[in-house]
């Protein structure tokens, strides 16, 4: 869930850092929040905008709930900011930012086969992702029955090897769904396997195929309405991959899909993952901490209980290996992150006292923590991390 609060937690007073958050439900939570600033957000969107010409359209892909951000309020403020399309993977996706009244076009991008699938996709009016010639049979035979004509997006595999029909195929397949009563062709498009390399080598080639396809199709008679190809990496390495449309996920959210595309535009980090002290303790020269002792004291340490783990997702290997923002200082955790908490090493903390406010991934003084250092050190990817917030970390708007 989401709600609104001015300010963060940091430059409340003493007292009301104390206050609990809500979590839009009535319900109490006071020991840990995900931040999701909307002015960061909205220039984010307003950045990607400016690297596109004016026909190309922006989609904010808010898949997995806004990649942990909270669709609803992300689709709502990419919208204002100059979105005009929303991408998500799955019909409940589609249906919530409807039940919250938006009306933007929204593209299923994932597969969908059954009637019961299709009649809902009518009933919500989203626009569902034709992959194959069977599915467009299906489809097609479900709206007539339903007496309903639905926008549809036929999808290419140009080396994806994911979802798509061979690009070999292309024109045969599209001239199928041009065909079919009921579907209307709203677009034709392709995903790219490598965008975020800096050998452009495979993305080129899976270009050159999506226009080899293209122009078989057009010879055939028929003339695409609208064509997409690229996805954040994409839209900031090469304007000749804009086409009429990109579909923007991680670059929306204010991270770069590659170092290397830094450069392209100035984004910025819309998640902050906050907790607060929940005990401070003085430890002797070799206590262990936490299960397993996988850290034992060195020295007298003051040690700090902090009320999130990895049951909010908080990734377990991490133990031992992060650091967070303590009155804007670097402070290491400790010991084995558990299930609801996590340990730090607050020796060099004067003072520090229940109820601080700790800074896992965000902006503190004039230091910051991302989740692109989370996955440096897991080995992952920033997807990964901003994707696996669990749903009992309330989401807090800030910079409203």
């Amino acid at each position: 869930m989401w709600s609104r609060e001015q300010t963060t937690a940091e430059s409340t007073t003493k007292e009301s850092r104390q206050t609990v958050l809500g979590d839009g439900d009535g319900g109490l939570c006071q020991r840990a929040w995900v931040e999701m600033d909307l002015a960061a957000l909205t220039h984010n969107v307003k950045e990607l905008k400016n690297l596109l010409s004016p026909h190309t359209e922006l989609m904010a892909v808010v898949k997995a709930d806004a990649y942990g951000h909270g669709a609803v309020a992300v689709s709502q403020i990419a919208l204002q900011a100059g979105a005009s399309w929303l991408g998500v993977a799955t019909i409940p996706e589609g249906i919530e930012l409807r039940e919250a009244g938006i009306e933007a076009p929204i593209l299923l991008l994932g597969a969908t086969h059954t009637a019961e699938q299709v009649k809902a996709i009518a009933q919500w009016h989203l626009q569902p992702t034709i992959c194959t010639a069977k599915q467009a049979l299906i489809f097609s035979e479900v709206l007539a029955d339903l007496n309903q004509s639905l926008p549809v997006h036929a999808k290419l595999d140009t080396g994806m090897s994911r979802l798509g029909t061979p690009w070999q195929e292309a024109t045969e397949f599209v001239q199928l769904v041009k065909r079919l009563p009921n579907l209307k062709l709203a677009s034709i498009y392709s995903h790219l396997a490598t965008a975020d390399s800096p050998d452009p080598a495979v993305m080129i080639e899976q270009h050159q195929r999506f226009k080899r396809a293209i122009e078989q199709i057009k010879i055939a008679g028929i003339n695409p309405p609208r064509l997409h190809l690229a996805n954040s990496a994409a839209a900031l390495a090469d304007r000749d991959l804009h086409y009429d449309l990109v579909r923007v996920g991680l670059a929306t959210y204010g991270l770069y899909p590659a170092p290397h595309l830094q450069s392209i535009a100035n984004l910025k980090p819309a998640m902050q993952v906050k907790a607060r002290v929940t005990e401070v303790k003085t430890i002797e020269a070799g206590t262990g901490v936490s299960y397993g002792y996988q850290f034992i004291a060195q020295r007298q340490t003051q040690i700090a209980v902090i009320g999130i783990g990895y049951a909010d997702g908080i990734p377990r290997n991490l133990s031992n290996k992060m650091q967070v923002l303590v009155r804007g200082q670097f402070v290491q955790q400790v010991g084995a992150v558990t299930m609801d908490q996590l340990m730090l090493d607050v020796t060099d903390i004067p003072d520090l006292e229940v109820g601080e406010v700790v800074t896992l991934l965000g902006k503190n003084g004039g230091n910051q923590i991302t989740a692109d250092d989370w996955a440096a050190t897991l080995g992952t990817i920033s997807w990964e991390i901003l994707c696996g917030f669990k749903h009992r970390l309330p989401r807090v708007a800030v910079n409203c």
